[in-house]
C-alpha cells in the first residue's frame, strides 16, 4: 500500500493501514485541511466545486470528500462523472472557492487522488500544498456548528458546458471537419472519456465514431497510461483501414494519444507539436507566439515555434510550472510530452478535449491523412531511463558530480540537470518519492539516444563507485 502526500495533492491506494493507503480516514483528514486552507483564503467564497473519473474507488471517495466539505461548512456542486479540465473550468464558471478533482490520472486501478485546485481552477501552487498539508499535519481545522454546515447538490451539466466553450473557440472549425466526414475510433479505458469524447466529436459533426472501452465501469480493460504498448486494442482497430484516427485519452481526459489511420501512433510528444503547429500558423505573421514546454519534452516543439517566428521556452516537469511560465512569456500554447495540451484561450489546464477540436479542425484542413501530418514534422526519438539507487545515497551530490563533468556544455539546472549537447540533449532527475534519477535523453535518431543515456548511466556508476571508495 502507499501514501504521497505531494504539493498538488493526495495520491495512494485504496484499502489497508490509516497513513499507509488511501483510506477514508486519510480522505477525510486531507479533505478537511484542505477546506480550512479554503475558508482562511476565501471567506467571501463558500463553495467547491468536486468531480470524479470513473475509476471503481471513485464513488466512496466522492461521498467521502462532499460530506467532509460539508461539515467544514463550504457548499458543494458535485459534478458526478466528469473530467479533470471539465471541473477546472466549473471553477470559475460557479465562481467557487477551489475544487477536487477525484482521480490517479494514469495510475492503474488500484490508485485513487485527491487533485486540488484554487479559485482560478488550476492547481494549488507549491507554498498553498505546503500549507495545506501543515494543517492535515496539525489537524488544525474546526468543523462547522449545526446551523452552518454546508449545502450540497449535483450538477451534471458541464460537460455540455466545456464542449459549447470549446465550440466557441475561433480556431475550432466544426463545419471543416464535418465537412471531411471523419471516420474516428475511441478509446477511452472505461472511464469519463467515453461520456465527454463521444459527445464532443458528435457536437463537432463527426457521424461515424467507433467506442472502445467507453463504458465508464472504471475496470480499466488495460494500464490506463495512453503509451503505445497499452493501446493493442486500438491498433488493431486502426490497421483494418476503416478509419482515419483514433483518439485515446487517460481515465480523468487530460492526457491525448492519437493513432494514424494505418496503426501507427502519431507520438504523445507530437499531439502538442501538431496542435501548437496549427495555433501558430493562425497567429500573427513573423511572430505567432511563444510557446512552452517542460525541459523533458521534444525540441520538435521548439523547431516548429521558430518556424513561425515565435520563442519556445522550456519550464521545469509539472503542469503547475509550466502554467507559471506560460503566464510570464505569454504563451499561445503549451504543454507537456505525456500528450498534454494547455490552450490558454480556454482555461490553463491540460484538456485533452480541446486538444482534440483543435487536431481535427488542423487535420481537415491540411486534407490529407494523420500518418501524412505526422511526416511534417522533424523526427526526435526520447529514450527514457532510470537508475535505482539504495536510500542513503545523496542524489543531489551525484548529479552536482555530473554537472561537474560536463560543466563545458550548456546546462539548466531549474529542474535537476539538463545538459545540451550538438544535437541532442539529456536531462537527470530525482524522483521526489523514491530513490531513483530519471533520464531522458533525445536525439534525431533512437540508437544515439540510448547511447547518450548509456553513456550517462555508467556516469553516475562510476561517481557512485567513487563514493564507496572515499
Amino acid at each position: 500500500m502507499a501514501l504521497i502526500k505531494s504539493i498538488s495533492g493526495i495520491r495512494g491506494t485504496i484499502g489497508g493501514r490509516s497513513g499507509n493507503g488511501l483510506t477514508p480516514l486519510d480522505v477525510v483528514k486531507f479533505t478537511a485541511a484542505f477546506g480550512q486552507w479554503l475558508r482562511q483564503r476565501n471567506p467571501e467564497r463558500q463553495t467547491v466545486v468536486i468531480g470524479r473519473d470513473g475509476r471503481l474507488s471513485g464513488e466512496m471517495v466522492s461521498k467521502l470528500v462532499a460530506a467532509t466539505l460539508q461539515g467544514i461548512g463550504l457548499n458543494v456542486i458535485d459534478l458526478g462523472l466528469s473530467t479533470t479540465p471539465t471541473v477546472e473550468l466549473a471553477v470559475t464558471g460557479e465562481n467557487a472557492s477551489g475544487g477536487i478533482i477525484l482521480t490517479a490520472s494514469h495510475n492503474p486501478i488500484q490508485w485513487n487522488a485527491l487533485k486540488l485546485l484554487n479559485e482560478t481552477g488550476e492547481f494549488i501552487s507549491a507554498q498553498d500544498g505546503a500549507d495545506v498539508l501543515t494543517i492535515a499535519e496539525n489537524e488544525s481545522f474546526d468543523f462547522a456548528e449545526i446551523r452552518k454546515l454546508g449545502q450540497y447538490r449535483t450538477d451534471s451539466s458541464w460537460i455540455q458546458k466545456h464542449i459549447d466553450l470549446i465550440l466557441a473557440l475561433p480556431l475550432v472549425d466544426r463545419d471543416a471537419i464535418a465537412t471531411r466526414n471523419f471516420r474516428v475510433v475511441v478509446d477511452a479505458v472505461n472511464s469519463t472519456g467515453g461520456i465527454a469524447v463521444p459527445m464532443l466529436l458528435e457536437a463537432l459533426g463527426v457521424e461515424h465514431i467507433v467506442k472502445l472501452h467507453c463504458e465508464p465501469t472504471g475496470n480499466f480493460a488495460h494500464n490506463p497510461e495512453p503509451l503505445p504498448e497499452n493501446l493493442r486494442d486500438i491498433i488493431k482497430e486502426m490497421e483494418k483501414g476503416n478509419a482515419d484516427l483514433g483518439i485515446v485519452v487517460d481515465p480523468d481526459v487530460d492526457r491525448l494519444a492519437l493513432i494514424c489511420e494505418d496503426g501507427s501512433a502519431f507520438g504523445e510528444e507530437y499531439t502538442l507539436v501538431a496542435v501548437a503547429d496549427y495555433v501558430l500558423k493562425n497567429g500573427p505573421e513573423g511572430n505567432a507566439g511563444n510557446t512552452i514546454s517542460n525541459m523533458s519534452s521534444t525540441v520538435a516543439l521548439r523547431d516548429v515555434t521558430r518556424k513561425y517566428g515565435g520563442q519556445h521556452f522550456a519550464s521545469a516537469v509539472g503542469e503547475v510550472n509550466v502554467v507559471d511560465m506560460m503566464k510570464e512569456k505569454d504563451a499561445v500554447i503549451g504543454g507537456e510530452g505525456n500528450g498534454g495540451i494547455i490552450y490558454p484561450d480556454l482555461h490553463h489546464g491540460r484538456d485533452a478535449l480541446v486538444g482534440i477540436a483543435l487536431f481535427l479542425t488542423h487535420l481537415a484542413k491540411f486534407g490529407k491523412s494523420a500518418s501524412m501530418l505526422r511526416r511534417t514534422y522533424p523526427n526526435y526519438y526520447i529514450s527514457k531511463n532510470k537508475i535505482e539507487l539504495t536510500p542513503d545515497i545523496n542524489v543531489d551530490a551525484v548529479l552536482e558530480r555530473i554537472q561537474a563533468k560536463y560543466a563545458k556544455n550548456p546546462i539548466n539546472t531549474i529542474d535537476g540537470v539538463k545538459i545540451e549537447f550538438d544535437k541532442e540533449w539529456v536531462h537527470l532527475r530525482k524522483s521526489n518519492t523514491e530513490p531513483i534519477i530519471r533520464i531522458y535523453s533525445e536525439s534525431d535518431t533512437l540508437a544515439t539516444a540510448d547511447h547518450l543515456a548509456g553513456k550517462i548511466i555508467n556516469d553516475i556508476r562510476e561517481v557512485l563507485a567513487e563514493t564507496r571508495q572515499m
